[in-house]
């Protein structure tokens, strides 16, 4: 059932060809936004796009010794958890998991980190922990330095009216009704940037480009702010490669672990950590988009978006049903459609994308085989492409849809056409 997945580089070094000999017949925007001001940036990363740093207390407990003796030289002082590159050791793999797993309290209705952990987002407000996810390997762990690099050729500076806002990507958001302690706390401090960013810059509203799963953040900050202050403070939100409705992926991260291609590190130690975080909760595929289509088949089964519950109790991960079923599915069924902001899309296809997952008879602890189907890798073509399909005809026409063909998930930040790509729209929106 598996079928072969065409080479990733070699497809986007040909997309790299063709959208760079586009881009030479056009003219760039900016030389005219730059007869009056730029707009500001705000940039708000995807999952794992930014620096995460942990403290340890007293109050730190581990049942492995190796986490327990590497807690004596780490407590009380601030450290990166994310990333780390001791996450590549087979010991310390487990400290990591443990350090970054997040527990639901139903006496709370709520998400915390694990006993003995406080974390913070550095930087917020800067471009800097957007970068590189860690600045002493910086060939190996860019994240946004392409495009931040691109923004200040053409007249964005750091600090000036350029700005990052990093989070801590583990949380999530919760419908009315339901506390969201670390999302609401977010939302609040993003308000307060775009804010204080736009009165910086003479009152100029601002931009926001948010990559992944930072659109849904940025999607229902709009969705939560009064249309007269969404008028007032945004000018446009560009997203890139945004999973408006979960990806089957997310199925792989739940039922055997993901990680990212990263070598040597064992699926099944960080498993139960990317199953308890939030966000990846909501990045699970919707009913409303993905409907009854199969996507998971094992132990003569068929799982589909409307059946996450039992997908989720089979898994052997059934604390998850109860926060699923009362937090996320309220806000994954039903499409966030803020008037108000224009709403630029900017998405990667003609990747293989994992479209189903078949497992074996050693059930969820082995890697399954997968049928690929269109998409940028990691996002499958209809949830990028969902708001084209569900907003009502006005809201359409505020959205722009622009496809990338042979554009990976993360290669939209990278691959020098992509970035020159999001450059010249920017430049089309600072114009206008």
């Amino acid at each position: 059932m598996k079928t072969q997945q065409p080479s990733w580089i070699n497809l986007e070094t040909a997309a790299a060809i063709a959208l760079t000999m586009s881009l030479l017949l056009q003219p760039v925007s900016f030389a005219s936004a730059k007869a009056t001001a730029l707009h500001p940036v705000i940039l708000i990363p995807g999952a794992g796009g930014n620096q995460l740093e942990a403290r340890l207390t007293t109050k730190y407990r581990s049942g492995n010794i190796i986490c327990q003796l590497s807690a004596l030289s780490k407590r009380g002082s601030w450290f990166r958890l994310w990333f780390d590159p001791t996450v590549l050791l087979a010991p310390l793999t487990r400290c990591f998991a443990e350090r970054m797993k997040l527990t639901y309290l139903a006496a709370v209705d709520d998400f915390r980190n694990a006993p003995g952990v406080d974390t913070r987002v550095p930087n917020f407000g800067s471009t800097q922990s957007l970068l590189y996810l860690d600045p002493h390997l910086k060939h190996i762990t860019e994240y946004m330095a392409s495009l931040v690099s691109a923004l200040e050729a053409v007249g964005y500076i750091d600090g000036l009216n350029l700005f990052g806002a990093p989070y801590d990507f583990r949380y999530g958001l919760a419908p009315s009704g339901h506390p969201s302690m670390v999302g609401n706390q977010y939302l609040s401090e993003l308000r307060a940037l775009i804010e204080s960013s736009a009165a910086a810059n003479d009152g100029r509203p601002v931009i926001l480009v948010a990559h992944s799963l930072g659109g849904l953040f940025a999607l229902h900050l709009l969705d939560r702010s009064p249309l007269s202050w969404r008028r007032q403070f945004v000018k446009h939100l560009v997203t890139l490669s945004t999973p408006w409705a979960g990806t089957v992926q997310e199925m792989l991260t739940f039922a055997s672990g993901y990680t990212l291609g990263v070598p040597f590190v064992d699926p099944l130690i960080v498993r139960l950590e990317q199953r308890s975080a939030e966000s990846n909760l909501w990045l699970l595929p919707a009913r409303r988009l993905f409907g009854e289509m199969p996507l998971v088949f094992a132990n003569n089964k068929s799982y589909s978006a409307k059946d996450m519950a039992e997908f989720l109790k089979d898994i052997g991960f059934e604390e998850g049903i109860y926060p699923y079923e009362t937090r996320i599915r309220p806000m994954v069924d039903r499409t966030v459609e803020p008037e108000g902001v224009p709403v630029t899309c900017i998405v990667g296809l003609g990747v293989d994308t994992p479209e189903a997952l078949f497992y074996g008879s050693k059930g969820f602890d082995e890697k399954p085989e997968m049928m690929y189907g269109d998409g940028d890798g990691t996002v499958n073509i209809e949830s990028l492409l969902a708001l084209e399909k569900e907003w009502s005809e006005a809201g359409r026409k505020h959205l722009k849809i622009i496809k990338l063909r042979g554009i990976s998930h993360s290669a939209i930040l990278k691959i020098t056409a992509a970035v020159n790509k999001i450059i010249e729209e920017l430049g089309l929106i600072n114009s206008s």
